[in-house]
């Protein structure tokens, strides 16, 4: 018995001549070195220089560190509250009925439509001295505007949607049929949750993980309207920078650059890894 194949026509734009695919593989190679390999090549090559000595030096200089520790801690603060605000986001819009959900859905993309800046003009005026609540933390000494607090909430306002927005459309996408049966034989919300859920959910919670930690490293506009700029106190790396660089310090604000610059790179690397591992998963299962 024969069997006939019957041959699917290639789409047209499938089948332009080498010459068009090669000047749009130029088009789009030229834009991406224009743009992205050649800015990012000459930060390093501006850091260095003027030498190792002075590289390290500017790294290693007392504001510079400070800056790197509460960049650092900005982001092992914001991180954990990320990821337990977006998986509880996450499982609230994607296993429950309630009214306002669809309007608590646009309010996820809020800080995507909001400048970083009028973000920061809010908590000025909510947290400042002449803000809603100033009155009251002056009274009891608490300082958030212009302290590491205030640096933290405009980091977490910025960040909150990546985790969420990465677990919603996985997890409608998965269902909840898995859950369902585990919990008709009497396992606990826990245990379903720790058993069945998140290991289903946990690349594309590490992936929004990583986009998050990302976005709370470079953060600036935000930052720069509730932080004051205190050198050696509230200064984030990438406030540091742009201290140096007003300051004519060049060298110095590259070399600071330099290391937002390799977190961003590192930063890529993981993503590119986790997005290879959970294609990988996804082939193993099919």
């Amino acid at each position: 018995m024969s069997v006939i194949t019957l041959s699917v026509p290639r789409p047209a734009h499938l089948d332009e001549p080498k010459w068009v695919k090669g000047i749009l593989l130029l088009v789009a190679l030229g834009f991406l070195a224009l743009f992205l390999v050649i800015p990012l090549l000459s930060v390093f090559a501006e850091a260095f220089r003027r030498g190792v000595d002075l590289y390290f030096k500017a790294i290693l200089e007392p504001d510079a560190l400070s800056a790197i520790r509460l960049t650092l801690l900005v982001a092992a603060v914001a991180l954990p509250l990320n990821l337990v605000f977006g998986v509880a986001l996450a499982w609230a819009v994607t296993r429950f009925q309630f009214r306002g959900k669809q309007l608590l859905i646009t309010l996820i993309d809020l800080p995507f439509s909001v400048s970083p800046v009028v973000a920061g003009l809010v908590f000025i005026l909510l947290f400042g001295r002449t803000g809603w609540f100033g009155p009251w933390l002056q009274a009891h000494e608490i300082s958030i505007v212009y302290a590491v607090p205030g640096v933290i909430l405009a980091t977490l306002f910025v960040t909150c949607p990546f985790v969420a927005r990465e677990l919603i459309p996985l997890m409608q996408a998965q269902g909840s049929d898995e859950e369902q049966a585990a919990l008709t034989m009497g396992a606990s919300g826990w245990t379903i949750f720790r058993k069945v859920t998140l290991p289903n959910i946990k690349w594309g919670l590490l992936y929004g993980a990583i986009l998050a930690n990302a976005r709370a490293m470079g953060e600036f506009g935000a930052v720069s309207v509730v932080s004051g700029q205190v050198r050696g106190l509230t200064n984030t790396m990438t406030l540091h920078v742009e201290i140096l660089y007003n300051e004519y310090m060049f060298s110095a604000a590259f070399a600071v650059a330099s290391l937002l610059a390799l977190l961003a790179l590192l930063t890529l690397g993981l993503k590119s890894w986790v997005e290879w591992r959970n294609a990988r998963s996804t082939r193993e299962l099919s």
